[in-house]
């Protein structure tokens, strides 16, 4: 998983008139009996949303991701940027700052990002194959092929006179728009865990995973 973006312990709450916190989200007073505390800033329960599928983070989780200006629920992250934050070769985190790499929804650490038979790392510019989970340079490509790497991608039978194509290498390049085939150096997303508070009595209702 990244590594936590937010302040995990947020300053308590009074219950003065001039202790009144502004919603980041909408800029208004919060005034509810209960407000949400994640990035460093006060919300409305109602105002934290996932910017994909507008439900209230703080009532579906703990968690929220923020990349590229939106901000997440766990599994809409999941759905455009691929996994929770943890390279898909080594297993590893990626920390929020550090760029990654990324091909068919899954991301690598730069190191990572290597030919799974010759282990040189591929670069923007290079033309990779990506073929059962493997990442293979286009020198390598015939090796994969012989080797029956490809046999899970043969999803409809074949005639007799038939040729089996292998699937053209992607070309990999940075930055590229997210269309689910194609491969950039991007910054890791942020993560941060969200924190009930109630303004009544001013105490912290914590939350983690």
């Amino acid at each position: 998983m990244v590594n936590p973006g937010g302040s995990s312990q947020p300053p308590p709450v009074g219950t003065g008139s001039l202790s009144w916190k502004r919603c980041a989200g909408c800029g208004g007073k919060i005034a509810d009996r209960f407000l949400l505390y994640t990035m460093d800033s006060y919300w409305h329960s109602r105002c934290l949303k996932c910017s994909c599928c507008q439900a209230q983070l703080g009532e579906i989780g703990t968690s929220c991701y923020t990349k590229s200006g939106m901000i997440l629920c766990r599994n809409d992250y999941i759905r455009l940027f691929g996994n929770s934050g943890a390279c898909s070769a080594c297993g590893q985190s990626i920390p929020a700052s550090e760029l990654v790499m990324r091909a068919q929804g899954n991301v690598y650490h730069l190191k990572c990002f290597t030919c799974s038979t010759c282990r040189n790392r591929l670069v923007p510019g290079d033309r990779f194959h990506y073929i059962n989970g493997s990442l293979f340079c286009e020198h390598d490509r015939p090796t994969a092929l012989i080797n029956g790497h490809l046999s899970s991608l043969q999803t409809n039978p074949l005639l007799p006179d038939q040729k089996v194509r292998p699937p053209p290498p992607f070309l990999l390049s940075a930055p590229l728009k997210h269309d689910g085939g194609s491969v950039m150096v991007e910054s890791a997303p942020e993560f941060f865990v969200v924190s009930f508070q109630s303004i009544k009595r001013g105490r912290r209702l914590m939350t983690s995973k």
